[in-house]
């Protein structure tokens, strides 16, 4: 019998996602469980398996092209029987659609209603379809919804947010999730520049970063932090300590029990907002920005209150490797309740990260340099070299006030300061 391939749903939160690569063409033998092709979501590239062997007859995902879940993407002639709901027989496959109606739609069909009248030119998902016939949008209205997706398709939150929109009263307005087309591209002399198309993970992380800074009202704080103590200990025992554990100990490990213990004190910045909810997280996962090409992933170190110096560092490194690798899933990228990134490991001496959205705070870590302080001491003012280094936090204003922000660098910054490596015992 003839497969049909869906694109599978990788994660309660997402509804699409992106073919990346065919491992197989058209004609060629797959075993099942043999990987077929591989998407991107908004979380994470998966390589995907067929859940048949078989002979692919046809393949109708295009690279580069976004589809819902449980869209046809594919199609194999097997013997064998799929394993998951998520991939129907094409005998199960929906009726073509009905013929055009002969008078325009009116601007509110009756819900539950056939979707009639749509013209060619633009493409539609079955789930986008189906919201439609169900909540009454006529073809003529469904054609007027500015599309986010793939050069333009609508995708459930596109359609999602005109039924908000047109609950309330309101227009529709483009959500361009960060991307929006200005029209400089065509315009463009193709003798003067270069067009290259975005791929997945830099999509993902354009309509990231500009949702969070339409959702929170970012605020910074900064401070000049001596890591000197830090910087001696790792320098005569961090040796020892790669030996014995067989990874190395970093600043980042450092900063990471600073902000775990700060955060055990405020527990407001290991928090999370859902209106006018506040969501009290009882676990520190602290998410890790870790550079994976040209992109960036966050995955979180989870439950980071229970863990000592020592495991949190092999948690760290180990999650930084995978991440890498490019061997994260969906789960490992889910979850964070507070951030940290190290802009200093590129010579940056501070900057003003944007919040990791649903997180309220965020600590951004600048490069450490041997720079001329003045210390008091016994004999009054002196001045000495101490390795010095610049912390952002950047919070979210709906919740956290600025003396409360201020509190917490302050509080991060101290226990830097004052480091206590004797659990370590080397």
């Amino acid at each position: 019998m003839i497969v049909d391939i869906v694109m599978p749903k990788m994660g309660e939160s997402l509804t699409e996602g992106t073919v990346l690569e065919w491992k197989k063409q058209v004609g060629d033998i797959i075993e099942r469980d043999e990987i077929l092709l591989e998407i991107a979501t908004d979380k994470v590239d998966s390589e995907i398996p067929s859940p048949v062997g078989g002979k692919i007859v046809e393949i109708i995902g295009e690279i580069n092209q976004t589809y819902d879940i449980d869209t046809v993407i594919a199609r194999i002639e097997s013997d064998e029987a799929p394993e998951t709901k998520a991939v129907e027989s094409s005998q199960a496959a929906s009726a073509p659609a009905a013929s055009a109606a002969s008078s325009p739609s009116p601007s509110l069909a009756p819900a539950g209603t056939a979707l009639t009248g749509l013209s060619d030119d633009r493409f539609y998902s079955p789930l986008v379809r189906k919201v439609a016939e169900i909540e009454g949008v006529s073809a003529t209205d469904l054609e007027k919804i500015p599309g986010t997706g793939f050069r333009g398709r609508v995708s459930k939150r596109d359609i999602l947010h005109y039924l908000e929109v047109r609950g309330s009263g309101g227009a529709s307005t483009p959500r361009s999730g960060g991307l929006i087309e200005t029209g400089l591209a065509a315009k463009a002399d193709p003798e003067a520049v270069e067009i290259i198309e975005m791929d997945s993970m830099r999509k993902s992380i354009a309509k990231h970063m500009r949702e969070s800074l339409d959702t929170s009202a970012h605020v910074y704080t900064v401070a000049e932090v001596d890591m000197t103590p830090i910087m001696v200990f790792l320098m005569e025992k961090g040796k020892g300590f790669k030996e014995e554990a067989g990874h190395s100990l970093t600043v980042t490990h450092c900063i990471a029990r600073a902000v775990r213990d700060t955060l055990l004190e405020f527990p407001l910045a290991n928090a999370s907002l859902d209106g006018d909810k506040i969501v009290r997280h009882k676990h520190v996962n602290i998410g890790i920005a870790v550079a994976v090409g040209e992109g960036l992933v966050v995955p979180p170190i989870r439950n980071c209150e229970e863990l000592s110096l020592r495991e949190l560092a092999a948690a760290i490194s180990s999650t930084v490797k995978k991440a890498r690798d490019r061997k994260l899933n969906l789960e490992d990228l889910e979850g964070s309740t507070f951030s940290i990134t190290n802009f200093g490991v590129f010579g940056t001496l501070a900057g003003y990260p944007v919040i990791n959205q649903p997180n309220v705070a965020i600590l951004g870590v600048g490069a450490i340099k041997k720079k001329p302080v003045v210390v008091e001491s016994d004999k009054g003012d002196e001045i000495v070299i101490r390795q010095m280094g610049m912390l952002t936090l950047g919070f979210d204003h709906r919740l956290i006030d600025g003396a409360m922000g201020g509190a917490i660098l302050e509080q991060i910054a101290a226990k830097l300061e004052e480091f206590d490596f004797t659990e370590l015992e080397l």
